[in-house]
Parts: C-alpha cells; sequence; structure tokens
C-alpha cells in the first residue's frame, strides 16, 4: 500500500494519511455504509425500550421492593461512566485483523444475548432452584434478574461507543459526513425506541413464541421475554450484516499513535487516564458551564425515565402490582398505556430533531433553545402532579358513586397524560443533540480533543444518574411509594438548568450550528467530493 501527500485530502479514490497514521480508502458515497452501521443504534435502543418502559414493573413482580428499584437501574449509569471511554480508548488501539471496532460490537452482540436471556427466564430460573410461585419476594429470580440487568446495560455499552466510533472512521475526518453519521445515529435510535414501545404495548406478543409461557412466567413476563428474544434476532441480523459489509483496515501495531497533547512520536504513549486528566485540567470555563447545565438537565430528565410506566400503573391507573387481581389489572393496563405514550414521546423527538434547524435559526442562538427546552422539562415534570391529583379525584368521586374506586381513567385523563409524554419529546430532542454540538464547538475553541471532551460530557450525564439512583428510591419510600417527589426533585433541576443556560452560557453563532446541516445535500450528490466543513 502506498502513501503519498494530495493537495486535495478529501479528493475521491486516494489514499491518505490521517492524524493517527492510519490508511483509510476514501470511498465516493459512504452514506450507505453510514447508515448501516447507525442501524446497529435500532437493535441497541429496542433493548433500551423495552429496559425503560417494562423492567421497573416487572422488578416489582419478582417481588422487588419499590425502594431498592432505583439501586437496580445504577447499572447503567455506573457501566456507562466505566465501560465507554475505557472500551472506546482500546477500540482506537486495538490491532485485531478483524479490525478495530468490529471485534468489541461483536462481543458486546453476545453478552447483550447473554443478559436478556437471564433477565427473560429469571423467573423460571428462580423456580427451579426453589422460589415459592406465590407474591413476595422471589430472591433467586431477583439475583439472576440483577446479573442479567448488569451484563445487559454493560453489553449495550460496550457496543454503543465502538459504533460510534466506526461511524468517525468512515467519515474519513470530514466534520459534514461525521454530522451526517450521528444524525443517522440518532434517527434509528427512535426507530428502535418506536418498535420497543410498541412491542411492550402489545398484550399478546407473547403468542409469537408461545413457549415462553410457563408456571412460573406468567403474560406479562412471557411478553416481556418474547421481546427479548426479538432483540437479540434484531442485533443478530443488523451487526451480521454491518460485519459482512463494511470492511476495517488492520491497525498496524506500529502505527499506534497517540493524541497529540504535547507528546512526541518517540515518547510513549500516554495511558487513557493520563489524557483524562490532561482533558481535566484544559477545560475551558464554557465547557465547565455546559458540563454543569448537563447534569441538572439529567438530572430532570432520569426520574421520569426510572418511574414513567410505574407512575402509569400505579399512581394514575390506581394499581397495584400485587394483592387485588382488579388492581393488578388496572397496573398492567396503565404499564401498556404508558407505552403507547412513549411511542407518542418518540414521535414526537423525530420530528423535533428535523427541525431542528428552524428552531435554532428562529430563536436566534443555542443557549436559548436549550434553556427553552429545559424549561418545557420542568413544566411537564410539574404537570404530572396534576395528573395525578385528577386521577386521584376522579376515583374518589366513583367510590362515592358506585362504591369502587377501581375505574380506568377518564377522557380528560388520558389526554392530559399523552399530551404530556408527546411534549417530553421536545426537550428530549434538544437534549440529544445541543449539548454534544457545543461541546464540540467549545472543544475546537480550547486544546481539549473531541473524544475526551465528548468523554467528559458523558461524565456529565451518567454521575448525575447515578446521583438519582441513589436518592429517588429512599425520598419516595418517605412518601409512601409515591414518584412524585423525585418527579419534583426533577423539575425543580431542570429549570434551574433552563436559566443557567439562558442566562450563562456564552453566545454562539447559530449559523456554527446549522451550516454542516445545510451542506446535507452537497455532501450526498457531488459523487464524493465533500467540501470539510467544520461544525
Amino acid at each position: 500500500m502506498v502513501y503519498h501527500e494530495d493537495p486535495q485530502p478529501h479528493s475521491v479514490n486516494n489514499y491518505v494519511e490521517i492524524e493517527r497514521h492510519q490508511p483509510v480508502l476514501i470511498t465516493p458515497n459512504p452514506i450507505k455504509k453510514l447508515a448501516l452501521v447507525a442501524s446497529i443504534a435500532a437493535g441497541v435502543q429496542y433493548g433500551w425500550a423495552l429496559q425503560l418502559s417494562l423492567l421497573t414493573p416487572y422488578t416489582q413482580l419478582l417481588g422487588v421492593k419499590h425502594v431498592w428499584v432505583s439501586f437496580v437501574w445504577l447499572c447503567g449509569p455506573i457501566s456507562g461512566l466505566v465501560f465507554q471511554p475505557t472500551v472506546g480508548h482500546y477500540s482506537d488501539r486495538c490491532t485485531s485483523r478483524f479490525g478495530r471496532r468490529r471485534p468489541f460490537i461483536v462481543a458486546g452482540a453476545f453478552l447483550l444475548s447473554l443478559g436478556v436471556l437471564l433477565i427473560g427466564y429469571a423467573a423460571d430460573i428462580g423456580r427451579a432452584l426453589g422460589d415459592s410461585l406465590h407474591y413476595g419476594t422471589k430472591p433467586r429470580a431477583v439475583a439472576c434478574f440483577v446479573l442479567g440487568f448488569w451484563i445487559f446495560d454493560i453489553a449495550n455499552n460496550i457496543i454503543q461507543s465502538p459504533c460510534r466510533a466506526l461511524l468517525a472512521d468512515l467519515a474519513e475526518g470530514n466534520d459534514t459526513i461525521v454530522t451526517i453519521g450521528n444524525a443517522l445515529f440518532a434517527f434509528f435510535m427512535a426507530v428502535g425506541n418506536m418498535l420497543g414501545y410498541a412491542a411492550g404495548a402489545y398484550m399478546h406478543i407473547y403468542q409469537i413464541f408461545p413457549f415462553t409461557k410457563t408456571e412460573a412466567c406468567d403474560i406479562y413476563c412471557a411478553n416481556l421475554k418474547t421481546c427479548f428474544f426479538i432483540s437479540i434476532i434484531l442485533v443478530a441480523v443488523i451487526i451480521t450484516s454491518v460485519c459482512a459489509t463494511v470492511k476495517e483496515e488492520r491497525l498496524d501495531p506500529s502505527d499506534l499513535m497517540k493524541d497529540k497533547q504535547g507528546f512526541s512520536r518517540e515518547e510513549e504513549a500516554p495511558s487513557f487516564f493520563t489524557q483524562l486528566a490532561i482533558a481535566i485540567r484544559s477545560v475551558s470555563r464554557p465547557m465547565k458551564i455546559l458540563y454543569v447545565i448537563t447534569g441538572l438537565t439529567w438530572v430532570g430528565w432520569f426520574p421520569f425515565i426510572l418511574y414513567d410506566t410505574d407512575w402509569m400503573g400505579k399512581e394514575v391507573f390506581g394499581g397495584s402490582t400485587s394483592g387485588d387481581p382488579l388492581k393488578v389489572k388496572l397496573y398492567d393496563k396503565g404499564v401498556r398505556e404508558g407505552s403507547l405514550g412513549l411511542m407518542l414521546y418518540v414521535v414526537m423527538l423525530g420530528i423535533v430533531s428535523l427541525f431542528m434547524e428552524p428552531f435554532l435559526r428562529f430563536l436566534g442562538s443555542a443557549r436559548r433553545v436549550w434553556g427553552i427546552g429545559n424549561l418545557i422539562l420542568a413544566f411537564c415534570m410539574g404537570s404530572t402532579l396534576f395528573i395525578t391529583k385528577m386521577a386521584e379525584n376522579a376515583r374518589d368521586a366513583a367510590l362515592i358513586e358506585t362504591g369502587s374506586s377501581l375505574i380506568t381513567p377518564s377522557l380528560k385523563v388520558k389526554v392530559s397524560y399523552f399530551a404530556l409524554f408527546t411534549a417530553l419529546g421536545i426537550p428530549q430532542a434538544v437534549t440529544y443533540s445541543i449539548p454534544f454540538a457545543l461541546a464540540s464547538i467549545y472543544c475546537n475553541q480550547s486544546d481539549t480533543g473531541q473524544g475526551l471532551a465528548l468523554g467528559l460530557l458523558n461524565l456529565a450525564i451518567v454521575i448525575p444518574q447515578m446521583l438519582v439512583a441513589l436518592i429517588s428510591g429512599p425520598l419516595d419510600s418517605l412518601f409512601g411509594g409515591s414518584n412524585l417527589p423525585a418527579f419534583t426533585l426533577g423539575g425543580v433541576s431542570a429549570a434551574l438548568g433552563g436559566i443557567l443556560a439562558l442566562k450563562m452560557l456564552p453566545e454562539i453563532d447559530t449559523q456554527s450550528l446549522t451550516h454542516t446541516t445545510t451542506s446535507v445535500h452537497n455532501a450526498t450528490s457531488n459523487n464524493g467530493n465533500y467540501s470539510n466543513n467544520k461544525i
């Protein structure tokens, strides 16, 4: 293989030597491969959607007390904190003959399959080991579930970081194509969410695999098990297609280079932790503000992410996971209605993401978009109090009139909670886009590398999630198991984040955020002669 300098480094069908001195073949049209790699997000997010919509209720069916559920959810933040940056770092330096990213993606897919099987069969394994079939805590099933849950979250994080890195590899250093790849990744996240929430809302999906219903695993459990079987199939098909279609150059060990942070080529490459320490020391004031607001934003989001369908089943529908069969039925119906609401939320998320550029132009700055998005999130969290109160008043009125409070919510309440779920798609679209765009712009204005800057942004996401997971369960238990205290905490935090975004974030020219989007047409229609637009 011959390397040569090209006065037009992005011209078609030439090998070039990029910053890390690794050979990359520039292809005329990488968009199809970007879309295929990005579709991995659909398989991963399908499992996340099932996790968000069904697993909190599932833990309570296994007998896990409400106060402990949030501790189970610590897995996601902890695994994201440890595995995403670590796997990303070592995939940069992987010299496997299969490529740098694909071995990690395949390993993650294998672990994902193992994790979901342990989750789905937790009740059966617990029964085989001696758990009772009656209501109450099933300790062996819970242990199996928690193990599978951790493996599942670790696998998702192992897949996600190399997948995003592979998108960047295929972009060959072109910022426009990097942005297109991440836009496709976000699109397929929405697709995976829709598939997952739709599957979670369908009451009889277990009939696809009737064997999933067993003595220890009722219809609700069988539905979850079937959804996870579909997850395994979906991920296997997508990742097999990626590995068969998207080829990677093997990284020559002699070509390993480190990020250029003041080290010469002859010096030993700094470790991941050294690079992280360098990045932290060089963080600019705008980046620090960005990380603080990101943390407050995710404190606002995580209580609802953790307890949304449980809130629907317990406090809106007035159901319960055990006891009176009518209450159990109401709880299940509330969970399904919550899954339908999450589908509306994802649709709105996709629509708003497509129109983010007009929003930026209309409002004039990214900080206004982010600030208003956080204020909408705060308003939505406050609305949960009013929706819950409306549902409780309706049940009290029914008790007086009919002698029973076990009723489904009125049309007014249904319209309210579906409107709530739909409105949440607006701030979520902002949360998924604006902080990452700002991080890229701010690190271009400082000495912080892109990869480590985004890694620190991930820390600003997962650390608040860990905080919420630790305090939300005990906080809710102080109020009789209600989810509303955690929602109130989220609303206050989101409002504070919105105010800080409006008042403290430096102004960014909206052209910096929208220029790349307007270049998508040129990038896909000029037969590979891409202009190297910077975000």
